[in-house]
């Protein structure tokens, strides 16, 4: 779909200031669309303000996607004064890697607070003010979600929960022309990311990934931007979509 197209569909993006947010930010702009950037009060929020500052096509909120009253009024002021909501891109998350046996219940609880109520509180927000004129919604999940790894019970389980809730979103949402996806993420090089993985941990990536690297934030906005346009993904719903450069599906590797 060409930029012109593009003009008047507006999409909202949690956790927009940083990652893959904010590479589905720059996108998405970038193809003529207006963006609405949703995430908490901070310093990416405020570098993301001042570098779009003046571009009438971009709308901030600092959001808590856990507080149902301020996302539900959010999701009003972008639809009713902002543009028309037509996506919703739902890239805001946390990660921990902990053994077990060193994951306390509260920060299970936080990871899952924030990973699967948030993306279900927004993405049912936002499905409410595009019920019966169409509209996409994206949630990331993650390989964490789909195939079991070390240091992953909190963050994998809030993962695997998105995978669910993206299936039974999309068949719930389907009778009233909505689709929802989900983008399940490998390794990416985000802040989140680099302040997690240890080097012990890339190594380990980079033996079993087949494509040898970690991916770039860029690589997955692309997929979301696919899944977000009605003219390339308009019978695609339902669907996890693993950016993983081949590490699900991978067996055996000959690394030489």
């Amino acid at each position: 779909m060409s930029e012109k197209e593009n003009k008047n569909k507006t999409i909202i993006i949690t956790g927009g200031a940083s990652g893959i947010g904010q590479a589905t930010t720059a996108l998405l702009l970038e193809r003529g669309y207006r963006v609405a950037i949703f995430d908490l009060e901070g310093d990416a929020l405020q570098a993301t303000r001042k570098q779009y500052a003046g571009n009438g096509d971009v709308f901030f909120a600092a959001v808590d996607v856990t507080n149902e009253t301020l996302v539900g009024d959010m999701v009003a002021d972008v639809d009713d004064n902002f543009g028309e909501l037509t996506g919703l891109a739902n890239c805001a998350g946390i990660a921990a890697d902990k053994h077990v046996f060193d994951t306390s219940p509260e920060l299970f609880r936080k990871i899952l607070d924030i990973n699967v109520v948030g993306t279900f509180i927004v993405g049912k927000e936002a499905a409410r003010r595009m019920k019966g004129r169409g509209g996409s919604i994206v949630n990331i999940a993650s390989i964490s979600g789909l195939r079991g790894s070390k240091g992953r019970s909190a963050y994998g389980a809030s993962k695997g929960a998105i995978v669910t809730l993206t299936q039974v979103m999309a068949v719930d949402l389907a009778e009233h022309g909505l689709r929802v996806n989900a983008v399940a993420p490998g390794p990416i090089d985000t802040p989140m990311v680099e302040a997690v993985h240890t080097q012990s941990d890339r190594d380990l990536y980079h033996r079993y990934v087949p494509m040898n690297r970690y991916g770039k934030p860029d690589e997955i906005a692309s997929v979301i931007a696919f899944l977000l346009d009605d003219s390339q993904s308009g019978y695609v719903t339902g669907e996890i979509i693993a950016v993983d450069g081949g590490y699900r599906g991978a067996g055996l590797i000959n690394r030489k």
